[in-house]
């Protein structure tokens, strides 16, 4: 049916729509009105039956999840930046263990400095702890993403996140098709374990394992992200022969055909990409988009055919590595390895930053022109960063560089108004 809604409140009818069984939260923003509106549909008896389970910490919200999902429960549970850190101990044990939990990352910057925007530092944080990440355009994709990811995580014993761009899709209001229950019926069998502790038939999950079998174990991981890697199409397949749209797979490509220049990117920034590219294209410029919906697994062999035909690469991300660079970037320069073209990794939209088609625009025009750094900030202040430098160079004590920086800024704008 569909609704002008708040993609926060639509999540949260998706997930009830799932028939989960227990649901541990803890409040942290932006994700918090998903929780709200879940426990209303409990409190309600509109979700029944299910067992809502407040927490002091997100760290007890991922250990509840896993006993749950052990017990043979269908979990979930949704959490955003300092709190996905706060609980990185259990959701490790959560992948190691084979937990098919579903959870909602609502994608928000890490700090310090204290943030509370929008970009995916905190799920590419965990990137490697074993759980499948899918990532979604707009809310109706997060909507459906979530009916996807219990399915998937049923099938392949795997954890899975859903991350959705924190206040730019959980707090905009968006004309969303939500599914009926029939429909979510008819995709979503009820959850038969493949692991369950039993009185009856007592079992030990989460023994001790040494050496001798330690690496084996952590293999399994893999081989059920690889067969995550073929189920993850197939699902989105079977989805839309039920709902009757596209949504989900490992990749979307959009104007890719004939394009000499394409940008790789991920999450809500796509529709920015893709109204960019049309403008650009009305003038001339063969420039496609290659969205990435499944972020772990990684689809190197996709990503190498969207992409082998290009001149050029620009990877957009809305995090970075570090004293690297790019995250995104070098999946892709993985799967691109021996294909001989110009690559370039855009890193735009951190703690929140607009990133406006104007910028984009002259972003891809220099792309296509091959005067792009291999290394770009977009609209990065390097008159900003360049007098904290130089502060630092000069003071022994220069102070907190976050507060200098701030003061920066505003004697800038002050300035110029």
């Amino acid at each position: 049916m569909l609704q002008q809604i708040e993609g926060s409140r639509a999540v949260a009818q998706a997930v009830a729509l799932a028939r989960p069984e227990v649901i541990c939260a803890y409040p942290i923003s932006p994700q918090t009105h998903i929780v709200e509106g879940l426990s209303e549909l409990v409190k309600t008896r509109q979700l029944a039956p299910c067992e809502f389970i407040n927490v002091e910490s997100e760290f007890a919200a991922m250990s509840v999840a896993i006993g749950a999902s052990a017990t043979g429960a269908r979990a979930y549970t949704a959490t955003a930046s300092q709190g996905l850190l706060y609980m990185a101990e259990a959701i490790y044990n959560a992948a190691g263990l084979g937990l098919p939990i579903v959870m909602t990352v609502a994608n928000r910057a890490i700090g310090a400095p204290i943030n509370i925007w929008n970009d995916h530092s905190d799920s590419m944080s965990q990137r490697d702890c074993g759980w499948i990440q899918l990532f979604a355009e707009n809310n109706q994709e997060a909507v459906d993403l979530h009916i996807q990811a219990f399915r998937l995580a049923e099938e392949t014993s795997l954890p899975v996140m859903v991350c959705m761009d924190g206040f730019i899709l959980t707090h905009a209001y968006e004309r969303v098709d939500v599914p009926t229950q029939a429909q979510v019926d008819a995709f979503l069998p009820p959850f038969v374990p493949r692991q369950v502790l039993d009185p009856a038939e007592p079992v030990t999950i989460g023994a001790m394992v040494g050496p001798e079998a330690f690496a084996e174990v952590r293999y399994l991981a893999h081989a059920r992200q690889m067969r995550a890697l073929e189920r993850i199409p197939q699902i989105a397949a079977e989805f839309k022969s039920i709902f009757g749209r596209d949504s989900g797979g490992l990749l979307q490509c959009y104007r890719c055909e004939d394009a000499q220049t394409v940008v790789v990117g991920l999450g809500s920034v796509l529709g920015t990409i893709k109204d960019t590219v049309d403008a650009l294209r009305d003038e001339g410029v063969t420039i496609g988009v290659l969205g990435i919906g499944s972020f772990r697994p990684f689809p190197l062999a996709a990503v190498r055919s969207a992409l082998q035909r290009a001149q050029r690469v620009v990877v957009l991300e809305k995090s970075f590595s570090v004293g690297l660079g790019g995250i995104v970037a070098n999946d892709v320069r993985s799967a691109l390895s021996g294909v001989r073209l110009h690559g370039y990794t855009v890193v735009a939209g951190l703690g929140g930053r607009a990133i406006t088609q104007a910028s984009l625009r002259r972003m891809f025009l220099d792309a296509v022109a091959d005067r792009l750094e291999p290394l770009t900030f977009l609209d990065m202040d390097w008159a900003v960063v360049e007098r904290q430098l130089e502060r630092e160079r000069d003071e022994a004590r220069s102070g907190p560089a976050a507060e200098a920086m701030l003061r920066d800024v505003g004697a800038v704008a002050a300035r110029v108004s």
